[in-house]
């Protein structure tokens, strides 16, 4: 992924921060035709540039007609962040929704991501049915709003910030402005 890249050939730290995307959104989902209701929208042609533009980036994306509560897939990912495993558990929890359309609000789901990657399935389990980390969540949440952030991704550095999926010419010109070094 291209944040790897950055990683390597700069020296920055990566910190995931949880955003709330949708949160009303109930467990089962909604498709998109009910997430937007109301709004004139082309959701088809939105869909379409969004696919375009992941496909120009070397992302994956499938077509998809839902959305799915991330709630508690942010929960999980500061514990998996916290066992070592963040970076490995983001991109599964990327690739089963917008590659394999799953249910990202299901505890079995999430269980079964979280040992795809190694970790135990029996923890991740008591880590999201107890919600031991909502607090931490919470207060990720609470920071985005105080920040200013209206899209995902979002990329700060100090006062600065660019949104949206970018081309990595796009970041790494990003952090140039920011005076971030190149250490290869």
């Amino acid at each position: 992924m291209r944040i790897d890249r950055l990683k390597k050939e700069y020296e920055v730290e990566v910190k995931w921060v949880a955003f709330p995307l949708h949160p009303e959104t109930p467990e089962e989902g909604l498709t998109l035709a009910e997430l937007f209701a109301g709004r004139a929208l082309d959701i088809p042609g939105i869909l379409h540039r969004l696919k375009q533009v992941a496909g120009e980036l070397g992302l994956p994306l499938a077509d998809r007609t839902k959305t799915y509560n991330s709630r508690l897939a942010q929960e999980l990912s500061k514990w998996a962040e916290a066992e070592g495993k963040g970076d490995e558990f983001h991109n599964a929890v990327f690739r089963a929704y917008f590659v394999e359309g799953m249910n990202i609000a299901k505890v079995d789901t999430l269980v079964g991501l979280s040992e795809s990657i190694g970790l135990p399935g029996d923890e991740a389990r008591r880590v999201v049915q107890e919600r031991t980390i909502r607090e931490a969540v919470d207060a990720e949440w609470t920071r985005s709003r105080v920040l200013g952030i209206a899209a995902v991704p979002t990329v700060i550095m100090g006062a600065r910030g660019i949104a949206g999926f970018q081309p990595y010419e796009v970041l790494e010109q990003f952090l140039k402005s920011c005076g971030v070094e190149k250490t290869t």
